[in-house]
């Protein structure tokens, strides 16, 4: 099958609206570096285009109608947006997921000392990542400290131009003899990942003569509780990420694609978004839901395989069809869903690792994988025939650019998503999404098209029948 680069079948008003989602996109990739800052974001942006809070709606007593909008948020990281359809929600509904953490290093709970004059956060890793990767380049710091009071303090250093960023130091090449001749997954070790974040001891009062111990990291907290009200114990409660420091770029002389920390998985978040919010017609209910942990197995209370989704949907078939376990399950079984998760772009530099036939193109259009898994398909979904052939009919009908794809060489491994838990449900569900280049690395690479496409594709999924 011929692969056509969608550039050259676009007119001059198609590429105006691809460069406006684009813009928007990498916005939101500047706005939303975390899980919370993602939910925070996207919450925004649903009141504004009318969407309310379900837990708000239910306390009012209001039985929910085809037309309504409603979200709600689980414990800050986890959100689920439905639009109430003209059919029952008991017949099914269209389901986006996606998920919104992305691989990076974390803050431990008890982080800050110092080590010869130089005071370090001790860190531990999220998710697969290179780790010599993220040295020797400028990096923010993220999160959230919550105190004993209550009191929720967010933290953000390291974006704005006048912050100061920090990093994981690297071994000069010219003492590297030995680490060079590591594996690739040893050159930087995991405890080598701490986090530099200052040298400058705390001043001395005029009258102590004697030399202070941890006069740096004293200095580091000094600074802390001058920016944010906070003790040193606080780290206990605190959430903390350390990602990459600046904005998401236009790559390319031609400005066809986008650079950007965190486009996994957000790249399919936020257009799944997009197209949530533009539909305001549809006959089934359409449902966006994004979840966090996916890239750790999907675990914990915010993660996939949790209770809440099943548990939202309970409640809104409560206040739609009234209380009906039944009713629920129905919903479920009927429901059909695209998984969202990027793709591993073909990359000619690496074409060994790829099958070329099976792989994912930039500029091809969102893309689909009937198979996810590792190497015999251990843990995949595997989409029903039938399910595909009506998308596509969809896609098609819809002026959509797709391709099918599955992730590398059959016995180099592979990868899944949400769906294969979504499936427990008996519901209809394929793995798709956009393609990307330097999938988990600090800074990713997407095409414009694709992004654009996706948005499309998903708008006409949520119109499907």
């Amino acid at each position: 099958m011929d692969r056509k680069n969608i550039w050259t079948s676009y007119s001059r008003e198609q590429k105006e609206e691809l460069k406006e989602i684009n813009d928007k996109y990498k916005h939101c990739l500047d706005a939303g570096k975390t899980e919370r800052e993602c939910v925070e974001l996207s919450v925004n942006m649903a009141r504004k285009a009318g969407y309310r809070e379900l837990e708000e709606v239910l306390a009012s007593g209001e039985t929910l109608k085809a037309g309504d909008k409603v979200y709600t948020v689980n414990m800050n990281k986890m959100l689920v947006l439905f639009r109430i359809g003209e059919k029952p929600i008991s017949e099914g509904m269209n389901i986006l997921g996606a998920h919104i953490d992305s691989p990076r290093i974390d803050v431990k709970q008890n982080p800050l000392y110092e080590n010869e004059n130089f005071a370090y956060l001790d860190t531990h890793y999220y998710g697969g990542i290179k780790k010599y990767q993220w040295v020797a380049q400028p990096l923010a710091l993220h999160g959230v400290i919550v105190k004993k009071n209550g009191e929720t303090v967010k933290v953000s250093i390291g974006e704005a131009e006048t912050d100061p960023v920090f990093v994981i130091t690297d071994l000069l090449v010219h003492l590297a003899q030995e680490q060079l001749e590591k594996k690739a997954s040893q050159v930087i070790e995991g405890e080598k990942l701490d986090l530099l974040i200052g040298n400058c001891p705390i001043d001395k009062a005029d009258d102590l003569q004697k030399e202070e111990k941890d006069a740096v990291k004293k200095n580091v907290m000094n600074i802390l509780k001058e920016m944010y009200d906070i003790e040193e114990e606080d780290f206990y409660s605190a959430e903390l990420e350390i990602v990459p420091a600046g904005k998401a770029r236009d790559c390319g002389i031609d400005r066809s694609m986008n650079l950007s920390y965190g486009q996994d998985d957000r790249v399919c978040a936020f257009t799944s978004l997009f197209a949530m919010l533009d539909v305001t017609d549809a006959k089934r209910t359409g449902c966006c839901l994004l979840v966090d942990k996916e890239e750790i197995g999907s675990v914990g209370a915010t993660g996939m395989h949790s209770r809440f989704f099943e548990n939202t949907v309970a409640e809104l078939i409560a206040a739609t069809e009234g209380e009906s376990e039944l009713k629920v399950r129905r919903a479920l079984r009927n429901s059909k869903m695209l998984s969202s998760d990027v793709s591993a772009a073909f990359d000619p530099m690496f074409a060994e690792a790829f099958e070329k036939r099976s792989s994912a193109f930039f500029a091809n259009g969102i893309t689909f994988n009937k198979f996810t898994g590792s190497r015999g398909k251990s843990g995949s979904n595997d989409a029903n025939a039938e399910y595909i052939a009506a998308l596509r009919k969809t896609m098609d009908d819809a002026q959509v650019a797709y391709q099918f794809a599955e992730l590398g060489r059959v016995d180099l491994g592979g990868g899944g998503t949400i769906a294969y838990i979504m499936a427990n449900y008996g519901m209809e569900v394929i793995d798709s999404g956009v393609a990307v280049l330097n999938m988990h690395a600090p800074y990713e690479v997407s095409s414009k098209a694709d992004v654009y496409e996706a948005v499309k594709g998903y708008r006409a999924f949520l119109c499907m029948e």
